[in-house]
């Protein structure tokens, strides 16, 4: 009978459990509050709903925390009933298939909260979109299958970006060839020249030694006559002194006469030694100085980084002209693509800089400055309120690439045109490197780093930069 009792109490206590479980953990109730609607739910699964919405998660009603309430009684029921689960025999656990709360199969998904439900939780889920489960299942497939399908193209995207990546670690490694190529060549000229140098200087430093040395030795050569002619004048006044007095004193005057030496006195001479200052005296200033005829400098170089894929330049980053060919560069975020552009390698922020660019004979350039965030991957109109201030021939016509084009008259067609560009008061202007001549000047209060800005157009004739002329200033 005790057995059969337990037995009809063990399943009387399911829908007991059923009322007892919080909808949102599925567990029974700890710490449980009541809502103004009378839905009940543990304090913390409340409070972690509320995060996100201030309404009740079963019936949506609004909700603000002052009005929840500590349901007791219910909590009271909750303890009470753990205790007597924990001697009672435990109920078969339910399927998968069955709902957790009202222990009936799932037969209908809901949309908006995405999940299985059974009959009995209509209720719970008012206005909620109810399918089928054979129909929420296709529903659901069709949303995963177009969340797959970003999915495959972001893979897609990886792969490619992958690609592009290991296409750039081979370029860079190219790169770096290239400019150890270059870093040789330019050591090895300069090693050559030092060499040239130390050679003359050796020479030099030689044949003064050469020359004081055989000066020197025609003076010993001289006193060493001289001692010879004295030594020997000694040896015979002595012996003619040991002659016989009568003969002695009548050939008295005669000796007297020889031993009067009338030469000079040997001097040492001056400047007889090397002028060893002239030799070593600031040689590395001297060589360094001597150098100038065989080093030039650019105050601007080219960026190759930055140079669209149709324009070629040569190792020393001073001269661009176009490709015959689109080169495999990599697709960086500084290259221009598809505008015909490159920037210097430098970018300015405050101070006066200068430059000189050779445009020949090309029939069609740009040359000015731009900002640093200029437009690099999508054609533009070049003009100063995209950010770039610089002038342009185009159809045999020098323009100002203002928003409006204004014409600049030249008596002749300059050959090199020079940049100066004057940060602090906010000012670049143009002139005919060859006459001096002014051609214009643009005003704009730069709030970034400026960059150099080169447009050689598609021409086989190059544009180069000229190197500017170096002085040396000692104090």
């Amino acid at each position: 009978m005790a057995e059969c009792l337990d037995v009809e109490m063990s399943e009387a206590s399911f829908p007991l459990e059923g009322d007892l479980t919080c909808p949102i953990c599925r567990g029974i109730f700890r710490d449980p509050v009541l809502l103004p609607c009378s839905h009940s739910f543990c304090r913390e699964c409340v409070d972690r709903s509320r995060q996100h919405t201030r309404k009740c998660p079963v019936c949506r009603a609004p909700c603000e925390a002052e009005q929840l309430i500590a349901n007791r009684a219910l909590g009271d029921a909750c303890e009470s009933f753990v205790k007597e689960k924990s001697w009672r025999p435990q109920p078969k656990p339910l399927d998968e298939d069955h709902c957790q709360i009202h222990r009936l199969p799932l037969q209908l998904y809901c949309v908006k909260d995405e999940h299985p439900v059974c009959v009995e939780c209509v209720l719970m889920h008012p206005g909620h979109e109810l399918l089928p489960l054979i129909k929420g299942t296709t529903y659901c497939k069709k949303e995963l299958d177009f969340k797959l399908k970003i999915c495959e193209e972001k893979l897609d995207l990886y792969k490619h970006t992958k690609r592009k990546f290991k296409s750039t670690v081979e370029f860079i490694k190219d790169q770096a060839k290239q400019a150890e190529i270059v870093v040789k060549a330019e050591f090895e000229r300069l090693h050559k020249v030092l060499v040239a140098e130390e050679v003359v200087r050796l020479k030099a430093l030689a044949d003064e030694e050469k020359k004081k040395i055989t000066a020197m030795e025609e003076k010993i050569s001289s006193i060493t006559e001289e001692m010879s002619h004295l030594a020997s004048l000694i040896q015979t006044v002595k012996r003619q002194m040991g002659s016989e007095d009568i003969a002695f004193l009548q050939n008295f005057q005669n000796l007297k006469r020889k031993a009067q030496w009338t030469a000079d006195d040997p001097e040492y001479p001056k400047d007889c030694l090397l002028s060893v200052g002239r030799h070593v005296g600031s040689l590395s200033y001297n060589i360094w100085k001597n150098m100038q005829a065989y080093v030039k400098c650019n105050p601007v170089v080219l960026n190759p980084n930055t140079a669209s894929p149709w324009l070629s330049l040569n190792p020393e980053l001073t001269s661009i002209k176009e490709s015959l060919e689109r080169q495999a560069f990599p697709d960086n975020p500084e290259r221009f693509d598809p505008c015909v552009f490159l920037l210097g390698s430098e970018g300015f922020s405050a101070g006066k800089h200068r430059w000189d660019v050779i445009v020949g004979d090309n029939p069609k350039w740009i040359i000015g400055v731009c900002k640093e965030s200029v437009v690099r991957k999508k054609k533009f109109t070049v003009s100063t309120d995209r950010g770039v201030w610089s002038i342009g021939l185009s159809k045999g016509a020098y323009n100002v690439l203002t928003p409006k084009r204004t014409k600049v008259e030249v008596e002749s067609r300059p050959d090199r045109i020079r940049v100066k560009l004057d940060m602090d008061k906010g000012e670049v202007s143009f002139w005919n490197a060859e006459t001096s001549k002014h051609l214009c000047t643009l005003t704009h209060k730069f709030k970034e780093k400026i960059f150099p800005l080169f447009g050689p157009g598609l021409h086989s004739t190059p544009m180069v930069l000229a190197p500017a002329k170096m002085t040396i200033y000692t104090s």
